[in-house]
């Protein structure tokens, strides 16, 4: 077969972008097919990102016309001034099986990246890690939950070939939903005692838009060492914490306060990728239709987060957040809970929430090599 590696320039260059997942996982039934507008938003010429860095999108076709390959090469200025060096980054990357195809995908990023004076380049990364990020690579026996990645087998042994090395793994946690051993109550009862104080997230009106700036700040705080992590702004912010504020169980969402400000966060989010997947990409008519009748019976959660000043941590606020955070979920009905994702060497990290009885689920990996 022979391959034609083209720029996405036109209308008709992105909907070729956009189809290719299509042609690689098929009738997989693991696969939880994206939704195709936000793919498109995230490439738009006016998204926020376009304020700080550049990309190029490829995408790779077949001398049947079809489409079976994509990637986009990206810099990201944020990125680049934290870490001091000139790295590019590579993501949204699909493609068929085939090594000539790959490296036919690769070498066009990273040509890209070259002439943006790139010395280094790191994936697969959406832009940011705040997007889709990592390769699954131990784990593909069940579906991901909402927002995290999924892939064939063959995309990090491809890579490697390439000349990729492991940057980092990233774990997802199986979080048990059984009663939590007593020193996760007791860490509620010691915080509360220390004057800090708990309640759900606010979902509407002034209550959420004060809960998201506060968030916003607590979160760029806690998360600015945070590897290969990019800052955003708060509109950028806004702008995630708006699509997903129809989907927030405030009951699996407490927030810690001290004297008033917030202090901590649990944040976790129903799995809506059980509803999504009917939908096949498509939130036309027919697929609000089918998400709205599927989302009734959601059965699982992924912890997006969990969040506490470090002066708040000696009070056992994570523990209490967690405390609260599977109570609310037994509370709901959920019979299954994931956290995901931590860094495998971050090891405060891990220690509490492996102490909740959590297990290792999933292996996730970032790439990276010299141009």
């Amino acid at each position: 077969m022979a391959f034609q590696i083209q720029p996405v320039t036109t209308a008709t260059d992105l909907e070729s972008f956009l189809e290719v997942p299509w042609r690689v996982y098929g009738a997989d039934p693991n696969w939880v097919p994206p939704l195709r507008s936000d793919i498109a938003k995230q490439l738009a010429p006016e998204n926020g990102f376009r304020s700080y860095g550049t990309l190029q999108a490829f995408v790779l076709v077949s001398d049947r016309g079809e489409a079976i390959g994509r990637i986009v090469a990206a810099v990201n200025r944020r990125l680049i001034e934290r870490e001091g060096q000139p790295v590019g980054i590579l993501g949204y990357f699909e493609c068929i099986e085939d090594q000539t195809a790959i490296a036919m995908l690769l070498d066009a990023g990273c040509d890209w990246l070259r002439s943006q004076g790139m010395t280094r380049v790191r994936g697969p990364i959406d832009l940011f890690t705040h997007n889709n990020c990592l390769f699954l690579a131990d784990g593909f026996d069940s579906p991901p939950m909402i927002m995290m990645p999924y892939n064939p087998p063959y995309y990090g042994t491809s890579w490697e070939q390439y000349g990729f090395e492991r940057a980092k793994d990233a774990y997802a946690y199986d979080f048990p939903m059984i009663p939590l051993d007593d020193r996760f109550e007791r860490g509620y009862k010691i915080a509360s005692k220390a004057g800090v104080t708990f309640r759900p997230i606010c979902t509407k009106g002034e209550g959420f838009e004060t809960d998201v700036r506060n968030l916003y700040q607590l979160f760029t705080t806690a998360f600015e060492a945070s590897w290969s992590s990019s800052p955003r702004t708060e509109a950028e912010f806004f702008d995630s914490a708006q699509q997903l504020k129809t989907l927030v169980d405030p009951d699996i969402f407490p927030i810690a306060e001290y004297n008033g400000e917030m202090v901590g966060f649990f944040m976790a989010l129903p799995d809506y990728n059980i509803a999504l997947k009917p939908v096949n990409g498509r939130l036309d008519l027919w697929g609000i239709l089918k998400f709205l009748w599927y989302r009734r019976n959601l059965t699982q959660a992924r912890v997006l987060a969990i969040c506490a000043l470090p002066e708040f941590r000696r009070k056992l606020v994570p523990l209490a957040l967690i405390y609260l955070g599977m109570q609310g979920g037994q509370k709901r009905g959920y019979q299954k809970a994931e956290l995901s994702w931590i860094w495998a060497d971050n090891q405060a990290s891990r220690n509490i929430t492996e102490a909740s009885g959590a297990e290792v689920l999933k292996t996730y990996r970032m790439y990276e090599r010299s141009l």
